[in-house]
């Protein structure tokens, strides 16, 4: 007789050498088993190296963006492949994040040593992972000493490096981007449009924007004409008071 009728007999009878199987348990069905459990070790050890992280491959990532004549830097098109690449807008705050772990100098641009630093950090070696990051970088923002921390890197970060300071419509555009939801932004950046006295920002007003952000409310009411927030940012913010 076939040795498969065989071995299907003595699975069906519950003796013999198929005894030690579960009722309507064949050796075909444990063969199965041991298959998929091979096949969900395979997947758990490959979904751990894909969490691992790879020098190697951060700078062959690093290479997609870079040109022949400047190897070593991504430049102004090569990043705006790489947010395609993520699928985030150049101008989204998460970029201006990503930016600040790297410890980028330069708006626009990220060295090789600056893109090995952030990125061994975070522990992203390819777009997908990255991706994978973008909600964690935007919450970094939710604490108020980090968020400071980023603000306070952008200036230098932005602004031109033959300036001392920050011109007004990149700290307008800025501003946009860091506080868009502060009621008197509009009001402020109106001022720095219009007043021609006002061609640049320097550190100090800079810091001192987001102070008065933080400590007067829409109304002014709780401005203190003693405290540290100059009184150009109170004059300004009143354009906003008829519209309140």
């Amino acid at each position: 007789m076939p040795r498969c009728s065989k071995r299907t007999r003595s699975a069906a009878g519950g003796g013999g050498a198929g005894g030690d199987l579960l009722p309507g348990h064949t050796a075909i069905d444990d063969h199965h088993h041991h298959k998929r459990s091979r096949n969900t070790s395979s997947r758990r050890h490959s979904k751990s190296e894909d969490t691992s992280f790879s020098v190697k491959k951060c700078l062959a990532w690093f290479k997609e963006y870079t040109t022949v004549n400047e190897p070593d830097v991504l430049g102004p098109e090569g990043m705006e492949k790489f947010c395609e690449d993520l699928g985030v807008d150049p101008e989204n705050v998460v970029m201006l994040v990503i930016a600040y772990k790297m410890g980028s100098k330069q708006m626009g641009y990220f060295t090789q040593e600056e893109w090995v630093k952030g990125l061994t950090e975070l522990q992203c070696d390819n777009v997908h992972k990255l991706q994978n990051k973008l909600e964690y970088l935007r919450s970094l923002l939710n604490d108020p000493h980090i968020f400071k921390a980023v603000y306070r890197y952008s200036y230098d970060f932005a602004r031109d490096k033959d300036q001392r300071s920050l011109d007004t419509g990149t700290a307008r555009a800025l501003l946009g981007v860091l506080l868009p939801r502060w009621a008197l932004r509009p009001a402020l950046g109106e001022f720095l449009a219009r007043e021609r006295r006002y061609r640049v920002v320097n550190k100090d007003q800079w810091c001192n924007i987001l102070e008065f952000s933080r400590t007067v409310d829409a109304h002014l009411t709780t401005y203190d004409a003693d405290g540290a927030c100059e009184s150009w940012l109170f004059r300004s913010c009143r354009l906003a008071g008829p519209s309140f």
